[in-house]
């Protein structure tokens, strides 16, 4: 039935009078046998806008300088890593231990449970909870005096996502893709992994093309056609999907000289394209069980961030421009001691062995790493103790973050917090900052990449951000 559909509509391609979106809500059923439509429903696919280019939006384009990295992954620690806990070690939270806070601050002094030991030839001060990702120091620039708006979850991530707690902004991911393209046609430019999703307002393209929105992919499941549904099409086979929607595309043509391009069925065209290209590169990406039985051992990939991690360095091997790797739980207002140990041992032997895997392969040199959360926490003993030990509360005046791979300068810790690692008091970093260092090392101009928008020119950084240059290599 569709293949006499399509010869004949292909006949008459010239005669037709009924529009393109006529033309969708009468082929309807033809084109929901392609089984991954489905995925734009759902979010699970970006629905790029109609930008009058013959090309796709994804392709590769240059940035305004040399880059020192082609590709970014941001590995999202949240819920607020301690960081009197991990990277930033306070003595004098030994020293008043159990006592009332000096000053006006309040509060009873929380030391840290965890000893620090200096690693690498650096001799940087690591946290205990981190023993195999220590043994990385010497690639990395520990950032120790990050500081952001406002101490919430919600707003405090969206921030680090996307430069903004007001306005619906593009995220990181959107600008990057947007400024750069993709090295894979096949795939998405901009993806993120998580167990469980992530929300909307942390991937959104916001008002730049839809092309450039990021894709979520819930790694909680282990088969391919649970972490991307429908990625399967067992009604119609590849040529025939490759007929239907180049017919679609000589309709579009047909009828753009004559009616006013309409951006959501543009964008429907181009999210149905790259659903079609998906269902040949996507099954090998995800596809973990390709890679050598050392390498999956290396990982632990038979857990949820050795899995990650794992499918992580395969997108970014392919092309992939950006990719989110989250890892919630960080949020400890009690029982820090073994939750933060717990969390910590998630993440320290897939990190870990993803920098080993990078570097063997020769891709660190221009891979850009980042790994932390949205805020820091405090360093007196929260009274939520819930009947358990002691935790700590939000702190957005302080946390560290790590950068390695291109364009960073390893073995070096920058800034500083105070003596009690309440504020960060040398060097401050705010979220602008990072993020116009992060478009720096992708060869973009903060102030320069930018996008017209309801007559004003947008930018991530805003009016704000600094290039955080000792940093740089």
């Amino acid at each position: 039935m569709i293949e006499k559909t399509c010869q004949d509509l292909e006949n008459r391609i010239e005669d037709m009078i009924f529009t393109r979106r006529q033309f969708l809500n009468r082929l309807g059923i033809g084109f929901g046998a392609l089984g991954l439509t489905g995925l734009v429903g759902m979010g699970m696919l970006p629905v790029p806008e109609a930008r009058g280019e013959s090309f796709s939006p994804l392709a590769p384009k240059k940035p305004h300088f040399t880059p020192k990295a082609k590709r970014v992954i941001h590995i999202f620690a949240s819920g607020a890593p301690s960081h009197v806990d991990t990277w930033d070690p306070k003595p004098a939270l030994d020293k008043y231990a159990d006592k009332e806070m000096p000053g006006d601050r309040g509060g009873t002094v929380f030391a840290s449970p965890f000893s620090f030991k200096k690693m690498g030839k650096c001799g940087t001060e690591v946290s205990e909870v981190f023993p195999m990702l220590g043994q990385h120091v010497d690639d990395m620039a520990i950032i120790r005096s990050m500081y952001t708006d406002i101490p919430d979850h919600g707003a405090a991530t969206v921030m680090m996502n996307t430069g903004s707690t007001r306005l619906i902004k593009p995220s990181v991911g959107s600008w990057l893709t947007y400024g750069l393209g993709s090295e894979n046609q096949n795939l998405p430019g901009f993806i993120a992994l998580s167990p469980g999703g992530v929300s909307a307002p942390n991937l959104r393209s916001a008002f730049l093309p839809g092309a450039y929105q990021g894709t979520p992919v819930n790694t909680q499941n282990t088969s391919l056609d649970k972490m991307i549904e429908n990625i399967r099409n067992n009604y119609t086979s590849l040529p025939e999907q490759r007929r239907q929607l180049d017919l679609l595309h000589q309709l579009n043509e047909v009828h753009s000289q004559n009616l006013k391009k309409d951006a959501q069925l543009e964008a429907r065209l181009q999210a149905y394209e790259l659903a079609y290209q998906m269902q040949m590169e996507a099954t090998d990406a995800f596809d973990i069980s390709k890679e050598p039985e050392t390498v999956r051992s290396m990982y632990g990939a038979d857990k949820v961030q050795g899995r990650q991690m794992l499918i992580a360095r395969r997108l970014l091997e392919k092309g992939v421009r950006f990719v989110q790797v989250w890892h919630g739980g960080w949020d400890h207002h009690n029982n820090l001691e073994t939750a933060l140990a717990a969390r910590a041992e998630e993440c320290d032997k897939p990190i870990a062995a993803f920098l080993t895997d990078l570097k063997q392969r020769g891709l660190l040199q221009d891979t850009l790493v980042i790994w932390g959360g949205e805020f820091g926490r405090s360093p007196t003993a929260d009274g939520n103790v819930a009947g358990g030990t002691p935790g700590r509360t939000h702190n957005g005046r302080a946390f560290s973050m790590w950068l390695a791979g291109g364009g960073i300068k390893g073995g070096i810790t920058y800034g500083s917090t105070d003596e009690f690692g309440a504020r960060a008091v040398e060097n401050k970093v705010h979220i602008h900052d990072l993020h116009a260092t992060i478009l720096n090392v992708l060869g973009f101009d903060h102030e320069k990449l930018t996008y017209r928008y309801n007559g004003r020119d947008f930018r991530l950084t805003d009016v704000y951000g600094n290039v955080v240059k000792p940093i740089l290599a």
